[in-house]
């Protein structure tokens, strides 16, 4: 079951009556139509795959959230988990070469294009992996990764025209600066600009 993220850009307004009031300024599924499992793990700990320290997992919503972004996260009810919060001010700081705390949990498939390697997936179980690897083709139910702590990051299989490989990722390739979350950051640092980094935030949850 796939999950998907939801949320809101919201911002303290340097004219905001009480002081500390916060307003919503743009729902995130206007600007974020994506389901990047990495972004998701390495921003917010949801399906971590990558194995990287989340910059902001768990916090749950904002003392002082927004009326809509209240709203809307009530009206998912039970099916809304893992709500959490960032701030522009954080996000402006990340090191984003900063790599994962371990390898990635899934084998990265790469297939020979034109002489170059090409990633063309990335997968907790492939039964043409589990052949080259030597793996039994029927791993236990449960199983989510393929022992990644037996293996040596970057240790390689090669089969034909693919090759698969342990890998460690980095925060920037998990969330490209020109990738699918380049308009909310884009958003996030406009309103910043006026109102104050410490003033905008991105709060959000996600839902199976």
């Amino acid at each position: 079951m796939g999950a998907d993220i939801h949320g809101f850009i919201e911002c303290r307004s340097r004219w905001a009556e009480p002081e500390d009031a916060w307003s919503a300024a743009v729902d995130l599924d206007l600007l974020y139509l994506g389901r990047d499992y990495d972004a998701f793990g390495c921003l917010f700990g949801v399906r971590n795959h990558a194995g990287f320290a989340p910059l902001a997992a768990e916090r749950g919503l904002p003392e002082l959230i927004s009326d809509a972004a209240r709203a809307d996260f009530d009206d998912w009810g039970s099916s809304a988990h893992s709500p959490s919060w960032i701030g522009w001010n954080e996000l402006r700081c990340v090191d984003w070469d900063e790599p994962g705390e371990t390898t990635d949990r899934r084998i990265h498939e790469y297939e020979e294009v034109d002489g170059t390697w090409v990633l063309a997936s990335k997968a907790v179980w492939s039964a043409r992996f589990a052949k080259v690897a030597g793996l039994p083709l029927h791993p236990p139910t449960g199983t989510v990764d393929y022992g990644r702590a037996d293996w040596p990051e970057g240790t390689e299989w090669r089969d034909g025209d693919r090759l698969y490989r342990l890998e460690r990722m980095t925060r920037r390739e998990a969330v490209p600066p020109e990738g699918e979350w380049k308009p909310v950051w884009s958003v996030m640092e406009a309103l910043a600009a006026v109102h104050g980094d410490e003033n905008v935030r991105l709060t959000v949850w996600f839902d199976n």
